[in-house]
């Protein structure tokens, strides 16, 4: 990708600066899930197999309305888990009529070497930066996390 950023001496906009970061985190995100992924799930399946390892067992609709997709969507993506015996069934505990979907021991596994995977190949690229260029990410995480939460 080509850079778009100002020569050394003439400072960029603010809005040269929010192109840039857009587009930056963007290529960051996409290479993280390209790294992180190796037994090659879609961002949808990845995305469900994340909120039930966060919030535990999920009702498809739950499922479909934490992830802002149709429930047929999700219905759909949960089947492809369960066949990939990432995710199971279970009897909901007070309605008989509806089923939660749970993370397997082979989904637990499959969320752990996703992060370690993930997590490898950023302390690699890390390591690969000077001091400097470390504490300037470090700083710029900082500023990055404080946009991100509103503040």
């Amino acid at each position: 990708m080509k850079r778009m950023s100002a020569p050394p001496d003439t400072p960029m906009s603010l809005e040269a600066v929010v192109t840039e970061l857009s587009l930056v985190v963007g290529q960051l995100l996409r290479r993280l899930r390209a790294e992180s992924n190796p037994d090659g799930l879609t961002w949808s399946q990845t995305g469900a197999l994340s909120r039930l390892e966060n919030s535990g067992p999920m009702t498809t609709a739950d499922l479909a309305r934490a992830e802002s997709v149709k429930p047929q969507s999700m219905g759909a993506t949960l089947a492809e888990l369960e066949r990939g015996g990432l995710v199971e069934r279970q009897p909901h505990p007070t309605d008989g009529r509806q089923v939660l979907f749970a993370l397997t021991g082979e989904g637990v596994e499959a969320r752990r070497k996703r992060s370690a995977a993930k997590q490898k190949w950023l302390l690699d690229a890390m390591a690969k930066l000077d001091a400097g260029e470390q504490q300037t990410l470090m700083s710029a995480a900082a500023l990055i996390k404080r946009l991100s939460e509103g503040d």
